[in-house]
C-alpha cells in the first residue's frame, strides 16, 4: 500500500493559516467596524482544522479533505461579489473579495485536480 502525500493537507493548512491573517492583517489596517472585513478569516479557520484534521493518524482524510474543499469554493463564490462592485474601485473590501475568488478558484481546482488523481489510482490498483 502506498503512503499517501501530505501535500494537499499541508496546503490547506497553509492556505487557511494565509486566509485568517489576511483576514486579521486587513481588520486591523483598515480599521473596519463591520463583522465581514473578517470573511477572509472565516473561511482560513475551518481550512486549519480540516487541513490539520486530515493529518492526523485514524483520522478521515477524505472526510476532512471534502470539508475543506468546500469552504475552497466557498471562498471562491464569496469572491464573485467583485465583479459587482469592481467598477467602486480598488479598497480594503474589494481587494479581500478578489484574493477570496482568485485564491478560491485556484485552491478548489487543484483539490479537485487531487480527487480526481486519487480515484484513478485507486480505479487502477483494484484493477491490478
Amino acid at each position: 500500500m502506498e503512503e499517501q502525500s501530505d501535500f494537499l493537507p499541508n496546503l490547506t493548512t497553509a492556505y487557511g493559516i494565509a486566509l485568517t491573517l489576511w483576514g486579521l492583517i486587513v481588520t486591523a489596517v483598515s480599521e473596519a467596524q463591520s463583522i465581514s472585513s473578517f470573511a477572509p478569516a472565516l473561511f482560513g479557520l475551518p481550512l486549519m482544522v480540516s487541513g490539520e484534521m486530515a493529518k492526523t493518524p485514524g483520522a478521515s482524510r477524505k472526510l476532512w479533505m471534502h470539508v475543506a474543499v468546500t469552504f475552497g469554493l466557498l471562498a471562491a463564490l464569496g469572491g464573485t461579489r467583485f465583479f459587482m462592485v469592481m467598477s467602486d474601485g480598488l479598497d480594503y473590501a474589494t481587494t479581500s473579495m478578489l484574493m477570496l475568488f482568485v485564491t478560491g478558484s485556484i485552491y478548489t481546482f487543484l483539490c479537485v485536480r487531487s480527487f480526481i488523481d486519487a480515484r484513478k489510482s485507486g480505479a487502477m490498483e483494484a484493477a491490478e
